[in-house]
């Protein structure tokens, strides 16, 4: 009879050592948390990655959602006492590193530079601008399009073929015959995809005296007017011009440089207004006459004003490569800035 009570007691013991004969114990409450799944691009195998990917994004949505109705029931708590101030975005612009070189408003010393560089002649207005334009040998005839375009675009801009000559003698020319400024564009598959600027006055207005600077530009997007919807049909008026987002050392020297090919007598009855909008280093150049309509009349009885805008053409963006001092010398110049791609392109950091 002893032998019975202790194998039945031996059974009950490995029964409980199993987890049988016992009611499982509620560990809902207890249970951890959801690992968060952090951004998965640095995992190597593809297959991983995408699934990882996958739920790092429904993990991402479930969050939002979370904040969504927890903000909502607090507004409903507070009542008229909630906060209605909006939730400024993260953005690469409000993210961005910050550039040792930024300039501030009241920078007495970039302000003292700029009175006295190389373009300082054309903001007030001293001296007008007059450019050569130029292309690549052997040019399609869609490059030729874009010239016409922008000829309309820039005033005392003159087209000269390009033949077998080299930069450097197009250069010594342009200089001879007076001209302020060279571009020369090239091409791949009929698209205009560079632009060369060289800046050919001395400051002390001699054929012989140091020049420059030059810069390279990559050109792409290129939209010509007549593909355009509803583009307009530009005058012979001096445009305005507008240098917008250039915030750096650097940026104010490549704005005032795009900024030098106006001359800055602006005709307002144009209503023509150039732009040169900087965002995240990429340039976004426009062309738009500003347009004034009467929308019926107010409660007063008088005529109701409504301004729109009116692009004109055309339409491109350009991105900067190198920077150079004197004119266009590939072999023996010197550039001030370079691009690098492998050591510069960092989605938050910015350079004009």
């Amino acid at each position: 009879y002893k032998k019975k009570i202790k194998r039945k007691t031996k059974d009950k013991m490995v029964k409980v050592a199993k987890g049988q004969g016992k009611k499982p114990a509620n560990t809902a409450a207890n249970k951890p948390e959801a690992k968060k799944i952090s951004n998965p691009s640095r995992i190597h195998n593809k297959m991983k990655r995408s699934e990882m990917y996958g739920k790092y994004l429904l993990q991402k949505k479930q969050l939002k959602r979370e904040m969504r109705k927890k903000r909502a029931k607090e507004a409903e708590e507070l009542g008229d006492a909630v906060s209605h101030v909006k939730q400024i975005p993260r953005t690469l612009e409000n993210t961005r590193e910050v550039e040792e070189t930024m300039v501030k408003d009241d920078d007495l010393e970039v302000m003292a530079d700029e009175a006295e560089d190389e373009f300082a002649e054309y903001f007030s207005d001293s001296t007008r601008p007059k450019i050569m334009i130029t292309t690549r040998p052997n040019a399609s005839a869609e490059l030729y399009h874009f010239i016409r375009d922008l000829m309309r675009y820039i005033p005392r801009m003159f087209y000269y073929p390009r033949r077998k000559y080299s930069v450097k003698e197009i250069c010594q020319f342009a200089r001879n015959k007076d001209f302020t400024h060279l571009i020369v564009l090239s091409e791949k598959s009929k698209v205009c995809n560079g632009m060369i600027i060289s800046h050919l006055r001395s400051m002390d207005g001699s054929k012989d005296g140091p020049a420059g600077p030059t810069a390279f530009f990559k050109v792409t997007n290129v939209i010509p007017s007549h593909d355009i919807p509803h583009a307009g049909t530009s005058t012979d008026h001096v445009p305005e011009l507008v240098l917008n987002g250039f915030g750096t050392r650097l940026g104010h020297r490549i704005g005032r440089f795009l900024g030098s090919l106006f001359p800055h007598n602006a005709q307002f009855q144009g209503r023509q207004v150039a732009t040169f909008h900087n965002q995240r280093d990429f340039i976004f150049v426009r062309h738009h006459r500003y347009v004034f309509e009467e929308t019926g009349h107010t409660d007063e009885n008088k005529p109701k004003t409504r301004a729109r805008l009116q692009e004109l053409g055309p339409r491109f963006s350009l991105k900067l490569r190198w920077l150079q001092e004197g004119t266009f010398d590939t072999q023996f110049g010197e550039y001030e800035w370079i691009h690098k791609r492998k050591e510069m392109d960092k989605r938050r950091k910015f350079h004009l």
